[in-house]
């Protein structure tokens, strides 16, 4: 059984230096604001990208010990702020009460508040950029900043009017979560002067452990025994339509889709509703179909590790793709 422990090991003292690295550098003035970023910043959660960043570094890194510098750093900073504060603005829009099995921001300071704590964080981060001097740096990650707000947009488009397609579902957790993955590996390898096809590569192979890690979120969320720190279901109370569910869709009549929808329409307020639609993706085959799929991009992604060398980092990252797809199962 692969291990996030496991997968650290190789730069085990390097994200030690980086937690304490963002630590000087998110400070705020005024109790309350203090408060609301400590809170923020001790839920990170699994620190996925900044781990990528160091990895990909490590592994394009020409010379040992590069991966450990302050660019690399600031690299991994730059992408888990972005990602931090995303949580914090999609548990407001969400109206979340819990984040990683604790009270969400907005459930403890107010959704105003929550906001003011998320955009605090997206300005510091890039405050903290910019006055580096990293300017490579911070035009690369900025791009995702866009593409996330996209595909917020886009879901919800989607979920008020119930056309989620295939191509629209790929679309949004592209630009949701693949697209920082992929500047998460791609930035580290940037951050160390690897050749600019190594930082393509580096960033087809996150955006590919993106497209699987969101997609074993989404069948995770149908699975009752899931360690996600949400609710079981909480993508269907909220209607949201995910590959589990889209592939059942896609194959029924056009009668038994409307009466599926209808029943994803109620799922906010009737917990029958959520039981019953739950049921149906298991027994009707989309979450087996949801996982042949994110094995797929898992495949993909490990192919990609084959242009390097042999190597603690490329096996660390080898590892990487099979702990996603085996997480919390």
């Amino acid at each position: 059984m692969i291990t996030l422990d496991m997968i650290r090991k190789p730069v085990t003292a390097e994200l030690e230096a980086f937690d304490e690295f963002v630590d000087r550098q998110f400070t705020a003035e005024g109790e309350l604001l203090s408060d609301m970023l400590r809170y923020a910043l001790s839920s990170r959660g699994k620190g996925i990208r900044p781990l990528l960043v160091l990895l990909s570094a490590a592994m394009n890194s020409p010379v040992t010990g590069a991966a450990g510098g302050r660019r690399v750093h600031l690299a991994a900073m730059l992408v888990e702020m972005v990602h931090v504060a995303s949580l914090i603005h999609d548990d407001v829009i969400d109206e979340a009460d819990t984040r990683r099995g604790k009270p969400s921001a907005n459930a403890r300071w107010q959704s105003h508040k929550a906001v003011i704590l998320g955009d605090f964080i997206l300005a510091r981060n890039m405050n903290i950029g910019l006055a580096s001097g990293q300017y490579d740096l911070v035009t690369h990650v900025c791009g995702s900043m866009a593409a996330l707000c996209e595909g917020e947009v886009l879901q919800s488009d989607c979920a008020e009017k119930r056309t989620m397609t295939r191509q629209a579902y790929l679309d949004i957790i592209y630009k949701k979560t693949a697209c920082l993955i992929g500047i998460s590996a791609s930035a580290g390898a940037m951050a160390v002067g690897a050749p600019r096809e190594k930082v393509a590569l580096m960033r087809r192979f996150g955006e590919a452990v993106g497209m699987a890690f969101q997609i074993q979120d989404d069948i995770l969320d149908y699975t009752h025994t899931a360690h996600t720190g949400k609710p079981a279901n909480n993508d269907l109370r909220e209607g949201k339509i995910t590959l589990p569910l889209l592939a059942v869709l896609d194959k029924v009549g056009s009668e038994r889709r409307a009466e599926l929808l209808g029943r994803l329409a109620c799922c906010h307020d009737d917990e029958r509703s959520v039981e019953y639609l739950q049921q149906i993706v298991e027994n009707e085959g989309g979450l087996a179909f949801a996982a042949e799929v994110m094995r797929s991009y898992v495949t993909r992604a490990v192919e990609m590790l084959a242009e390097y060398e042999p190597s603690d980092y490329r096996t660390a990252l080898a590892n990487l793709c099979t702990y996603i797809s085996e997480r919390d199962r």
